[in-house]
């Protein structure tokens, strides 16, 4: 930590945070700085895929946040896992590889009156960093395959030279097949779901196994897609781990206006700043990226003063709109047929398990949490897929917890596009402590709608005659409860989140009061012009959440913000 100054800070080396640091180092004449607050990704249950078992609820991997107590969760807190170490939650999600819907992106350049976010100028900034285990085509990207972004002769192609071979985030198939998810799958197309192989074409309605980012059986974060080898070996780029941001150094201009110009750090020892001569980028994600705008000042004014800190940019929108998807976990025992639960239910079997992963990369150590998924709508009327539902050949209470003891299948139900809206908010002006988080879930007559709704057609699938040889009980919530009022309560009591936070500075017009980020992502100073130097790339800009797993999502902000820096859009 020599030299503190740099061309431009990223701050966060998670899945947007990784993927800058590529764009902006690829040019030999910007010095980069990444700092990251947890650890190297050097942490062997990291990239064992179902590791995840492991570094969820870990001080090692894990930011180890709660929720506040939740109304709509009938009081309950939850635990709420955010990724600190290298690679961010890429390094300890459940790895499927999820865009969305192409109404998500048309109705963000809706609200932000920018064109460049509808789904059709989206789907090229997927595609160049996709590597496509199926091979390029009109849907999708791969390796030794040139983006369409990097034909002609754009200042991007220019700066991207060494990516003309293809992209570097890998997506495969998985590696193992369970009878009760196939039977799972053939009971939901009697239920009037369609089969589908490709859940990522615009429109994802239908039911199959997800793709997952992964490599031969191996986890693929974005630490090793992004970072190595190509940043470790640019002399112009520089990480440092363990190093947290307690703020942004913020300089008031003789107009009044502000301008960033760099970060104070702790790295474990003492308090250092580093500069930065073009731009700082918060990458810090939907929990910490609105925590170190509050703490430096930019935020809901009340709520900064209430905790001792100056307000520099009076910014209400700075914490709200949190958005995120709570999933309801129907568990059905069964009869007959292998499930992880009695499989993993002895040491022979954790052997078994073990050798085979040592030797093929295969079997339940290659898991994703979720194996097959279906995306419908929950009624009728809805116009769009709005449920997706995450199927495993098991149970347990909530991820990180042990395994039930008799064999089961859980058919979780998540409501894509939730109405309730909850916030992130300083407790303390000192930054080691964490933020209150309180996603307000169930809290509006819509989402319990969904919920009840939800809850009927899994009970549906369940009845179908795919299912009726593996004689499914429910378990969970319990067949006795039949009303509206009487399942949403029980959503409430089975709900876990499934860690898709987004929105907490989201972008919007220029004169929209809530928006944090205009649609290029540059913080508004609250005088109707943008703070210099300073935006935010991350989940957080998302003004409302994406039809299925966010982190792909973020990806393409991520490459879509490096285009803008780079003068191309």
């Amino acid at each position: 930590m020599s030299d503190m100054h740099f061309d431009y800070i990223i701050i966060g080396g998670g899945t947007a945070g990784c993927l800058m640091a590529n764009r902006l180092s690829a040019n030999a004449s910007h010095k980069v700085l990444l700092i990251e607050a947890g650890r190297k990704d050097d942490y062997h249950w990291v990239h064992i895929p179902v590791g995840y078992l492991y570094c969820i609820g870990n001080p090692r991997t894990d930011w180890l946040y709660q929720t506040e107590k939740d109304p709509g969760l009938n009081g309950r807190q939850l635990r709420y896992p955010r990724g600190k170490v290298l690679g961010g939650c890429s390094s300890i999600n459940g790895m499927l590889y999820l865009r969305g819907q192409s109404r998500d992106y048309d109705h963000w350049a809706e609200l932000t009156g920018d064109a460049r976010w509808r789904w059709e100028h989206s789907l090229p900034y997927f595609k160049l960093h996709e590597d496509h285990y199926k091979g390029a085509n009109a849907q999708h990207g791969a390796k030794g395959t040139m983006s369409e972004l990097l034909k002609g002769d754009s200042v991007y192609k220019k700066t991207l030279r060494h990516h003309q071979a293809g992209g570097e985030w890998r997506i495969e198939k998985q590696r193992l097949r369970w009878d009760i998810l196939d039977a799972f799958s053939q009971a939901a197309q009697q239920a009037g779901i369609p089969a589908t192989d490709d859940f990522n074409r615009g429109n994802n309605e239908g039911v199959g196994y997800f793709e997952v980012n992964q490599r031969e059986g191996w986890r693929w974060n974005t630490a090793k897609a992004f970072l190595r080898p190509a940043c470790y070996a640019r002399p112009n780029f520089e990480l440092w781990t363990s190093a947290q941001v307690s703020r942004l150094i913020l300089e008031t201009l003789p107009d009044g206006s502000q301008r960033c110009q760099g970060v104070e750090v702790w790295d474990g020892h003492q308090m250092v700043t580093a500069h930065a001569k073009r731009e700082v980028v918060l990458s810090a994600g939907s929990i910490g990226t609105p925590q170190i705008l509050q703490l430096s000042g930019i935020g809901p004014a009340p709520l900064l003063q209430q905790h001792g800190i100056t307000p520099v940019i009076d910014l209400p929108g700075v914490g709200g709109n949190l958005q995120d998807h709570l999933q309801i976990r129907a568990v059905f025992k069964v009869e007959g047929v292998k499930t992880l639960n009695t499989l993993a239910n002895s040491l022979w079997g954790k052997a078994m398990i073990g050798l085979e992963y040592a030797f093929k990369r295969t079997g339940p150590m290659s898991m994703a949490p979720s194996q097959l998924g279906a995306f419908t709508r929950s009624s009728p009327e809805q116009a769009w897929p709005n449920i997706e539902y995450h199927v495993q050949p098991l149970s347990l209470d909530a991820f990180g917890e042990p395994l039930h003891p008799f064999p089961a299948f859980t058919a979780s139900v998540c409501n894509l596009n939730p109405t309730s809206r909850g916030s992130v908010n300083i407790t303390s002006p000192d930054f080691h402590q964490s933020p209150a988080i309180a996603p307000n879930y169930l809290s509006t007559p819509e989402d319990r709608k969904v919920a009840a709704d939800s809850l009927r057609l899994t009970r549906r699938i369940a009845a179908q005659p795919a299912l009726a040889p593996f004689k499914p009980v429910e378990w969970k919530p319990g067949p006795q409860y039949e009303s509206d009022d009487d399942l949403a309560r029980l959503a409430g009591d089975i709900a876990t989140t499934i860690f898709h936070p987004v929105g907490t500075a989201r972008m919007g017009r220029l004169d929209d009061p809530l928006a944090v980020v205009d649609p290029e992502l540059r913080v508004r100073d609250g005088r109707g012009g943008v703070v210099q130097g300073l935006r935010v790339v991350d989940a957080s800009v998302m003004p409302t959440i994406t039809s299925g797993n966010t982190n792909s999502p973020t990806l393409m902000i991520a490459e879509r913000a490096a285009a803008l820096m780079a003068g191309t859009l």
